[in-house]
């Protein structure tokens, strides 16, 4: 299987290492990530400036390797629509391990999940991984990508559907201290929207965002639940966000009688 790999944390990132060397001895992996840290960068592409890309030396067992100056987002659309020859296509794109969870609507912000997005829409079946550890000396992604390349192996009879990516929160634990699996929906948020105001030196304001922990039920059906309880999330998240279901009722209220004209 020819399997694409990117992320947001960057080509030298100890997860993407991981995730390559997991898969590599069993497909034929390739790569294209950006050139630097680009977390956070939510599904945003690169319109104004020109696009840099260097193939370089591959990597930890990868087939081909190249960094970009772009978003996350711009790695994939760029290596399936430039980069990558008719026959290194992705069957498959999976994109991190981020260092830090991805849970709950916070997912809007995620370049790893943006990431696995493009693939989605370009019709390519996709992935997201994270680690979902709090922790920011925590870098072992040893159980997580091995994790990894058994799910691949596992949903090669799967597919799936349309429109649709698989996001994966791996919890930092060793592999004894793990649950379980659970199949969950998205949550609402992991933090506060909260701001330190701070001066510096200088005496001049600014803002350090510093949101808390949100709580929720711990028998809650969430992915954001399902970390808490030390197993391993996986949702599957569509980005077709149209609300159907309400399209009737808000036809009635602003088209009555089917008039539509009251502008």
């Amino acid at each position: 299987m020819n399997i694409l790999i990117s992320n947001d944390d960057g080509i030298l990132s100890n997860g993407i290492r991981a995730l390559i060397e997991a898969l590599s001895p069993y497909h034929d992996v390739y790569v294209v990530a950006p050139d630097r840290e680009r977390s956070a960068a939510g599904h945003s592409l690169t319109l104004h400036s020109p696009l840099r890309v260097e193939e370089i030396d591959p990597k930890y067992g990868a087939k081909r390797c190249w960094m970009t100056t772009g978003t996350p987002g711009d790695c994939v659309k760029l290596a399936v629509n430039a980069i990558l020859d008719k026959n290194e296509k992705p069957d498959l794109v999976i994109t991190g391990i981020n260092h830090g969870p991805n849970l709950g609507s916070d997912i809007l912000y995620s370049g790893t999940v943006s990431c696995a997005m493009e693939g989605a829409m370009m019709g390519i079946p996709s992935i997201a991984t994270s680690l979902a550890s709090l922790r920011n000396n925590y870098e072992d992604f040893s159980f997580a990508s091995a994790f990894i390349a058994e799910l691949v192996n596992r949903i090669k009879t799967y597919k799936i559907p349309p429109k649709t990516i698989l996001n994966v929160n791996i919890p930092g634990l060793e592999k004894e201290d793990i649950a379980g699996i659970a199949i969950t929906e998205l949550g609402s948020r992991m933090f506060t929207d909260d701001y330190e105001k701070r001066i510096d030196p200088r005496g001049k304001v600014y803002y350090w965002m510093a949101g808390e922990l949100i709580n929720e039920p711990i028998n809650a059906s969430t992915d954001i639940a399902a970390v808490r309880n030390n197993k391993i999330s996986i949702t599957p998240v569509t980005y077709e966000m149209t609300r159907t279901n309400i399209m009737e009722e808000l036809k009635e209220n602003l088209c009555k009688e089917n008039v539509c004209t009251w502008f």
